[in-house]
């Protein structure tokens, strides 16, 4: 214990904080001016009798041998304030006086930051005593020292002593609780690992000064959750944070993942004195290949249909307890023995990791009845170092092969015959017999005709002998270079039938019996052979060499006219010139005998006839228009001809057009002669008033119909004009009633209708009487009969009497007879 102190008691506070952080058990009255000291509490035991601090002063002393000697500088030790202070405030910290007090009024001042400086008022001082005290509790967090300056002025102001320095340092108190970075650390350890194996580390901050235990911070580890296969399994560096194995056993098919508990505690982790905080460390335990894959069983069975490709004859069900998904748990399958044709093959499912046996190259069950497989499994990632079991896992599995009806095969498909074009009907080409794979039944196979483009074969039903029934044409359509190819079906009588599609590919050798033919057919040449240009000429024969070219062209000796007016010249072995022989030929149309013989073994000659245009030349050696048409066959005269009539009938047209235009113009100018209103022949029409006393009642009544127009009539010479005409233009049955009244009346049309019939004598008796139909006996119309006739002339109108009974009123009035 530290009995000894100061004026101002300011070292045995100091050696009690010390004593209490340094953990010594203190008596009173220390403890409690550390308590308070730490905690905050008063401590007027502390400054009971403040420090007091002098502006130093500089004394002169003399000395024997006349020298003199300067006192040495005040040492003003620092100011030491605790954080967190309870108060009462404001609270005293030092006295300032000055010598000279005494003898002048002295005023006192301090300046710097904490006083007349941000942060402002934090000291201030008594100006007449000289008392400096802190007015509010001090965080060293925030501020951990200041630096003032302490002045003595007099009343005026003056400087009565030099500034004097003071420090003052804001002792730290254990206010601060650690905290961590993070309150969760995510963090992982592969299985299996060793003791001492680095897993994470936490980091807490204490913002307490750390060079004291006030933020010194210490860890360990409160829980561990599950607690398997011990509590214990880590440990954590209490200085550094870092958690790391302490024991062996981390198996993550157990325990995939740990929760670990971490406190964090301050005054070195004394747990009485310090402040504490925890966080959750999560470690994830990594897998790692230690477990190889064990099949389910140790045979497997399965049973294929023979022929079948692509289907799953087998399912081999695996258990791995590594993570799923992963290279460590992924299986790898293989066939080690018992398929050595590769019939077989193992596919991973992704989802369940079985394996699936699949078939990928048909089987017979003729050959073989059964598979014995011998099927290995392993991960796709390395067994871990140090796992004492076998990497993989084996097992066998029994294929049963299941016999089903096979179509029958033809042996050779496409079987390839050949023969010399010109095969007659009923030759016998080939038998094309089937095999039935089904060696282990009897079974009876049909034959039959599938595909023959040109009908030419036939094929016994029984044992498959192909005949034909036409002769085989090379140059047929049917052949595809030179081959004809056939489809035949194999049928057999199993259950259910199966079958066999097989071709027969028949190559015909060409043989030379098709003559050559001229190309091509028509040709033109100027008239004059210096104008023109010679005619290229080839052939073309349906056979193929050797039986087609080269071609030899020749002109025939007969008739004479071809070797007179023409000449061939031979240009290659396929092409050959014709040209005039004479210097001039008369236009038209020559036809020209050639003589093509091909080089066939015999050859075989053809005569063909090139239709020779011959017409006249401009002088670039074209055929002019006049020529072309002249070669035509047609002369000058005949031409002219043409040409006449062709506008002799352009002009009809024109005339025709500009006749019916004129028509429809006049039509639409025209009113009736009659007025609306008065026009009978819509009370006719409508009422239909024709009387009863007339025994022929099927009149023309199209005949009362006004005309629109009466030019073309009144423009007709006197004796043909007829007012009763028909119209020359088609008309509707019911005339449209013009929109403005017509001047005329019924009176002034039928006298335009008389004087029309009056003045026509060789016309037919249309009188215009007939119009207006005599109504017969009984009628309430009134007779006609009373109408004059103003024909000056007498004609004879006897022949009305054979018209029959519609013209007999005609003919009495007209022709003399009595009346009815």
């Amino acid at each position: 214990m530290v009995t000894a102190r100061d004026r101002a008691g300011e070292y045995i506070w100091e050696t009690t904080v010390k004593l209490a952080l340094a953990g010594h058990p203190l008596s009173p009255p220390f403890n409690q001016i550390a308590g308070e000291a730490i905690y905050g509490g008063p401590s007027h035991y502390h400054y009971q009798n403040p420090r007091l601090i002098t502006f130093p002063r500089q004394r002169q002393r003399g000395l024997s041998n006349g020298l003199r000697r300067q006192k040495r500088d005040w040492v003003i030790p620092p100011i030491n304030v605790p954080e967190n202070s309870r108060g009462p405030f404001p609270q005293v910290l030092v006295m300032i006086r000055s010598d000279q007090d005494k003898k002048i009024e002295i005023r006192y001042s301090i300046t710097g930051a904490g006083a007349d400086q941000p942060p402002n008022d934090v000291f201030n001082i008594d100006p007449v005593t000289g008392k400096m005290s802190v007015t509010k509790p001090l965080d060293r967090e925030d501020r951990a020292s200041y630096h003032l300056k302490a002045h003595a002025v007099d009343i005026n102001g003056n400087q009565m002593e030099p500034p004097i320095d003071l420090y003052i340092y804001v002792i730290d108190m254990n206010d601060n609780r650690p905290e961590f970075k993070n309150q969760v650390y995510n963090g992982s350890v592969a299985e299996g690992s060793k003791p001492g194996t680095s897993v994470m580390q936490v980091t807490a901050f204490d913002a307490d000064d750390s060079t004291t235990a006030n933020g010194l911070v210490h860890y360990r580890i409160l829980s561990q959750t599950p607690h398997i296969p011990i509590p214990n399994m880590f440990t954590i560096n209490g200085a550094t944070g870092e958690i790391s194995t302490i024991a062996a056993g981390i198996d993550r098919e157990k325990v995939s993942q740990y929760t670990v508990i971490v406190q964090a505690t301050d005054m070195e982790g004394n747990l009485n004195f310090g402040l504490s905080n925890t966080a959750t460390a999560l470690i994830s335990i990594s897998d790692i290949n230690d477990n190889p894959p064990e099949l389910d069983s140790k045979t497997f069975l399965g049973e294929v249909p023979e022929n079948a490709v692509g289907v799953v004859v087998a399912n081999l069900t695996v258990r791995d307890k590594d993570q799923p998904h992963t290279p460590n748990w992924n299986a790898v399958y293989r066939i080690t023995g018992g398929d050595p044709l590769g019939h077989f093959t193992i596919r991973t499912d992704e989802i369940t990791n079985d394996g699936r046996v699949i078939v990928v190259k048909p089987v017979d069950y003729e050959r073989n009845g059964a598979f014995m497989l011998m099927v290995v499994v392993s991960n796709q990632a390395h067994l871990a170092s140090g796992i004492p079991s076998s990497p993989s896992s084996s097992a066998g599995v029994t294929i049963t092969v299941l016999d089903v009806n096979e179509a029958p095969v033809f042996p050779s498909n496409p079987k390839i015959i050949r023969f010399e074009e010109g095969v007659p009907a009923d030759t016998t080409l080939a038998t094309f017999a089937a095999l039935d794979p089904d060696r282990f039944i009897q079974q009876t196979i049909r034959y039959s005709k599938l595909s023959d483009p040109a009908n030419w074969l036939k094929i016994n039903r029984t044992n498959g002998r192909i005949t034909t029934t036409a002769v085989l044409d090379r140059e047929s359509p049917y052949m595809k270079k030179n081959v004809y190819e056939a489809t035949f079906l194999a049928v057999d009588n199993g259950s259910p039938p199966a079958t066999g599609t097989g071709t027969l590919q028949i190559y015909l050798i060409d043989v030379n019996d098709n003559v050559p033919v001229l190309v091509p057919q028509e040709a033109l040449v100027c008239e004059r052979s210096r104008h023109g240009y010679p005619v290229n000429i080839t052939a073309s024969d349906l056979d193929s060499e050797p039986n087609a070219g080269p071609y030899v062209f020749e002109l025939p000796s007969y008739p004479s006219s071809a070797r007179r007016n023409w000449t061939i010249s031979r240009l290659n072995g396929n092409y050959a010139q014709l040209k005039l022989r004479i210097p001039y030929l008369e236009a038209g149309m020559y036809r020209v005998p050639i003589l093509v013989s091909d080089s066939g073994n015999p050859p075989l000659s053809n005569t063909s006839v090139l239709k020779v245009k011959v017409c006249p030349c401009d002088e670039n050696g074209d055929c002019t228009v006049i020529g072309a048409v002249t070669v035509a066959g047609l002369g000058t005269g005949a031409i002219i001809t043409i040409l006449i009539c062709i506008i002799i009938l352009l002009s009809m047209v024109l005339f025709f057009v500009v006749w019916v235009k004129r028509r429809e113009k006049e039509r639409q100018t025209k009113p009736l002669l009659i007025d609306p209103e008065d026009d009978v022949r819509d009370n006719i029409l409508k009422y239909d008033e024709e009387g009863g006393g007339e025994e022929d009642q099927d009149y023309d009544l199209s005949q009362l119909q006004q005309p629109e127009s009466l030019d073309h009539i009144m423009s007709k010479p006197a004796g043909v004009r007829r007012v009763d005409e028909r119209p020359v233009i088609l008309e509707s049955q019911y005339p449209v009633r013009p929109t403005v009244p017509h001047p005329g009346d019924i009176g002034e049309f039928i006298t335009d209708g008389l004087r029309a019939a009056d003045n026509d004598p060789t016309a037919p008796p249309y009188d215009s009487l007939l119009v207006f139909d005599y109504e017969g006996s009984g009628s309430t119309a009134g007779s006609v009969s009373s109408l004059d006739s103003s024909s000056s002339g007498e004609q004879d109108y006897d022949y009305l009497n054979d018209w029959g009974p519609r013209f007999k009123k005609l003919a009495d009035l007209y022709g003399g007879g009595g009346e009815d």
